[in-house]
């Protein structure tokens, strides 16, 4: 059981017959009145975000999340597929469970794919991956101006806003969570 008053960003609780997850948090002790715990939750099996106010004396059952490293193989139209690289086993994963972020993923990369009992609902790639630029335009000479860019396409099929001094072929490192160019690889 998790009360109302030790929520962190994370931690997951079951409510209602469903499981969500604390995407920010906020104790509130007004002059007047009970002390309160603002929150803003995610429903991690539907991606539903609520913002909801908690007694801190609430208690809720704890959920647990299973964080299982996979490595992503291929997709094959309709699925993509992953391998646990303990047991070798495959698992099927329907494209509705990947978030935007799964675009920046090659073959061969490790992700973590998340599940509540057994249910998959989401995928959480590395936080930075290296990627090649496989199109984008010369930069233009004297085009100097402050934090200048450009789109590039990388080899993924995803598309990113780089500096202009990138050039096609070379190897870049992207932010997975926000999908913004880091710095070269």
């Amino acid at each position: 059981m998790v009360t109302a008053g030790d929520f962190r960003n994370g931690v997951t609780f079951e409510m209602d017959g469903n499981v969500y997850s604390i995407i920010e948090f906020q104790h509130v002790k007004p002059g007047k009145g009970a002390a309160f715990v603002r929150t803003k939750i995610r429903n991690v099996i539907s991606g539903a975000v609520t913002e909801k106010t908690f007694n801190p004396n609430d208690k809720y059952p704890t959920a647990f999340i299973e964080r299982k490293d996979m490595e992503y193989l291929y997709n094959d139209g309709d699925l993509y597929y992953f391998m646990d690289s303990e047991t070798y086993e495959q698992l099927p994963i329907s494209p509705n469970v990947l978030d935007d972020n799964f675009r920046f993923v090659k073959e061969n990369m490790v992700c973590k794919v998340l599940s509540y009992k057994g249910n998959v609902f989401g995928i959480e790639p590395p936080n930075f991956v290296e990627l090649q630029v496989t199109e984008t335009e010369p930069g233009v000479k004297g085009d100097t101006a402050t934090n200048v860019t450009k789109p590039a396409t990388l080899e993924t099929g995803a598309e990113i806003k780089v500096p202009i001094f990138i050039n096609e072929g070379e190897m870049i490192r992207v932010d997975t969570r926000t999908g913004e160019y880091m710095e070269r690889a």
